[in-house]
C-alpha cells in the first residue's frame, strides 16, 4: 500500500469520484492504468454494490485506485419546507408521468457498512465528502494500509481533517462541478459570493495545515494542472474533464450537454438534491432552484424519479447535469488518450515556465 501521496500514481492527476454513475469501474481502471489515480464513487450505492465495483476495478488494473464515501448527514428537524417543495414539484411529476420520491430515506448512505467492507478488504485510498471522519475511523483505515483524504472547502475544514489524522486533503474550489463538499450545510452561505475560488483557497489551506493537497475545481487542461502544482498542490483532481470519456457512466445526454451551445453557464443549486451543487443551468434548475430547501438528502430522494423519467424521455431540461465551470473545454476522448494529452500539456507548460526545462514526462518533480 502507498505511504505517500506521490506514490499513488506516476502522474499528478486524480480522476474525481462522481456519484450517481459517472465514476464507473471502467473509468477508474483506465485512468489508473494510464498513470493517474482513478476513483470509484460509493455514494448512493449499497455496501455490496461498492464491493462489487471494487472487484471489477481489481480485475481491470493492478494500479492503485480510490473509493469515495459520503459522510452521514443529520436528520431533518423540520420537514415542512420539503413538503412545500413537494407541492411545487407536482407539475413536474405530472409532466413526466411519474410519482415523486419518498423524502424520508436514510441519511447515512450506508456509511458504517461500507467502512466495514473497506476495513475487511482494504483499498489503497479512501476519501470522504460532506464531513470529516473521526480520528478512530482514520486510524482504523491506517491499520489496514489505506491512505485517507478528506474533501475540504475552507481552511477550518482542512484543520479538522489534520486533527483527525487524515493523510491529505482535497481542496475543492467553488468552480468544481457537482456537490460542494462542505462539512456543514449552511444555507446562510448561499449566494453568488458563496465559496472560495481554487487558487485563493489553495493558498489559505497551505498556510493553515501541513498536509499534502489535491487541488480540485474547474481544471480541464494540462496548463491548469501545472498552475495548481506551481501553487503548491501535490496533485490535481479533474471530474468534468473525464465526464465525457466513453468509459464514464454518465448519461449520453449529460455528456452531450457539456458542449451543447444551449447550455452556456453553470450555477450552484439546491434544486435537485437539497445541497449546493454546480450544474449546467437548465429549465429545472432555473425554475426550482430559488425555492429548493436546504434538505439533503431528502430533496435528492424527492426528485430522483423525475430526473430518471426525464433522462428516459430524452429531455436534459430536468436532469441534474453536474458540470464544473470549465465544461465547454470537455474533450470526448477515451480516458487513456485524455491522460496522454493532459500529461503532454502538463509537460509543455512546465517546460515553458522553467528555464531548466521540464521536470520530466509528467512526473511529480519538484512542483509537488
Amino acid at each position: 500500500m502507498p505511504t505517500a501521496l506521490t506514490e499513488l500514481s506516476p502522474h499528478p492527476i486524480v480522476q474525481a469520484p462522481m456519484a450517481g454513475g459517472p465514476s464507473s469501474p471502467e473509468l477508474a481502471a483506465a485512468v489508473s492504468t494510464a498513470g493517474g489515480l482513478g476513483f470509484l464513487a460509493a455514494g448512493y450505492k449499497t455496501a455490496d454494490g461498492m464491493y462489487q465495483e471494487i472487484q471489477r476495478v481489481r480485475g481491470l488494473t493492478g494500479r492503485p485506485f480510490g473509493v469515495n464515501l459520503f459522510m452521514p448527514q443529520p436528520e431533518l428537524d423540520d420537514t415542512a419546507a420539503v413538503e412545500v417543495y413537494r407541492e411545487q414539484l407536482a407539475g413536474e411529476a405530472t409532466w413526466y408521468e411519474t410519482a415523486l420520491g419518498d423524502p424520508h430515506g436514510p441519511t447515512d448512505d450506508g456509511y458504517e457498512a461500507k467502512l466495514a467492507v473497506l476495513r475487511e478488504d482494504s483499498v489503497p485510498v479512501v476519501s470522504f465528502t460532506f464531513g470529516c471522519p473521526t480520528a478512530e475511523t482514520v486510524e482504523s483505515l491506517a491499520r489496514v494500509g489505506t491512505y485517507t483524504v478528506v474533501t475540504v472547502t475552507t481552511p477550518a475544514e482542512a484543520r479538522a481533517a489534520q486533527d483527525a489524522g487524515a493523510d491529505a486533503v482535497c481542496v475543492q474550489g467553488v468552480e468544481a462541478g457537482g456537490h460542494q463538499g462542505t462539512h456543514r450545510d449552511d444555507p446562510q452561505s448561499d449566494g453568488t459570493g458563496a465559496g472560495l475560488g481554487l487558487l485563493a483557497l489553495l493558498a489559505e489551506v497551505r498556510e493553515t495545515v501541513r498536509l499534502p493537497v489535491i487541488a480540485a475545481g474547474g481544471l480541464m487542461r494540462g496548463g491548469q494542472i501545472a498552475a495548481v502544482l506551481a501553487a503548491g498542490a501535490a496533485c490535481a483532481q479533474l471530474g468534468t474533464a473525464f465526464l465525457a470519456c466513453p468509459e464514464s457512466g454518465a448519461h449520453p445526454l449529460h455528456k452531450q450537454a457539456l458542449t451543447d451551445p444551449r447550455f452556456t453557464r453553470t450555477e450552484l443549486t439546491r434544486a435537485f438534491s437539497g445541497r449546493p451543487a454546480r450544474g449546467l443551468a437548465n429549465r429545472f434548475l432555473r425554475e426550482h432552484g430559488p425555492y429548493a430547501p436546504a434538505a439533503y438528502p431528502a430533496v435528492h430522494y424527492l426528485t430522483s424519479p423525475v430526473r430518471k423519467a426525464a433522462a428516459a424521455a430524452g429531455d436534459p431540461q430536468a436532469m441534474n447535469l453536474w458540470a464544473g465551470q470549465g465544461h465547454r473545454l470537455a474533450r470526448q476522448l477515451p480516458a487513456a488518450e485524455l491522460m496522454e494529452v493532459l500529461v503532454a500539456e502538463l509537460t509543455a507548460a512546465r517546460a515553458a515556465s522553467s528555464p531548466a526545462g521540464p521536470a520530466g514526462p509528467g512526473t511529480f518533480g519538484s512542483a509537488s
